[in-house]
């Protein structure tokens, strides 16, 4: 059983929902990066996205599009990002780590190796937003050769007929986008996720991530309301970009903001009773 599919099925004996907060590789520089990394579990992270910073993103809000350019301006690249997720490996064999990214960077590295790699570094799965199903041949087979879970996204737009072929060969968790548009923008109404979820749940046995959007304790708390979990991005990048000084550099504020933000939002999914759904 893979990290990510361990922690899901603990947290349904625990009854509730898994919290999954997002850091930007480098942002805005590795060691700053690291120590956010480093903090989450123990601030109430169950699951945690680590971005790839990339120069063009095609699903990413304002927030994460300059969360990346500060990424790759503090000497982001693939090496670098996975010599990120070995570092935390060093002290937390137990938290899933996601990564998401972009397709380009993974093919200048090559498929095969970089799945190789990012196993070898303690990497759990992989949201590649620019990889629809029909071209994921990819990474399906070097993924699975190591174990690596590829993670599908679906979107409010996604008919029902096409969610077999989204679903084929995904692993780990599903991602719902729950907006129309790019990250950090607006909010889905409760009344919209509690109409979206039922159709996902006939079409899938994995569990549900809702994220895009997701930016307050109470909003996180809906989102497992009616999913597993809840994907915070934005409203923490906000939060970092908010403490550093004038030429961008990290301040002695910077990790302990984002910590204690990411306390209230695990406080108030984990305060949400579920019951065993699958």
């Amino acid at each position: 059983m893979s990290r990510i599919a361990r922690r899901f099925a603990s947290l349904r004996q625990q009854g509730r929902g898994a919290l999954i907060p997002y850091v930007e590789a480098c942002d805005p520089d590795y060691d700053t990066a690291l120590a956010i990394l480093r903090g989450m579990p123990g601030a109430g992270a169950d699951l945690i996205e680590v971005g790839v910073p990339f120069s063009d993103p095609s699903a990413d809000g304002p927030t994460i599009q300059k969360a990346a350019l500060r990424g790759l301006k503090g000497g982001s690249n693939m090496k670098r990002v996975l010599e990120m997720v070995r570092a935390f490996r060093d002290s937390d064999d137990e938290t899933p780590i996601i990564l998401m990214g972009y397709t380009n960077p993974i093919e200048a590295y090559g498929p095969e190796r970089f799945c190789v790699d990012a196993h070898k570094a303690g990497v759990d799965g992989l949201i590649v937003v620019d990889l629809p199903p029909e071209e994921a041949d990819l990474l399906a087979g070097p993924a699975a050769a190591v174990g690596l879970d590829i993670i599908r996204l679906v979107a409010p737009t996604t008919p029902d007929a096409r969610l077999p072929v989204v679903f084929n060969g995904a692993s780990g968790f599903v991602y719902y986008v729950s907006i129309t548009g790019v990250t950090g923008t607006r909010t889905a109404s409760t009344d919209e996720l509690a109409h979206a979820l039922p159709r996902l749940r006939k079409a899938t046995d994995l569990p549900i991530a809702i994220g895009f959007g997701i930016r307050t304790p109470e909003l996180a708390a809906n989102a497992v309301r009616v999913a597993d979990a809840a994907v915070v991005a934005s409203a923490l990048l906000n939060t970092l970009e908010g403490t550093l000084d004038a030429e961008g550099k990290a301040t002695a504020t910077t990790v302990p903001a984002v910590l204690d933000q990411l306390r209230g939002l695990a406080d108030a999914v984990h305060a949400v009773s579920k019951t065993a759904s699958k």
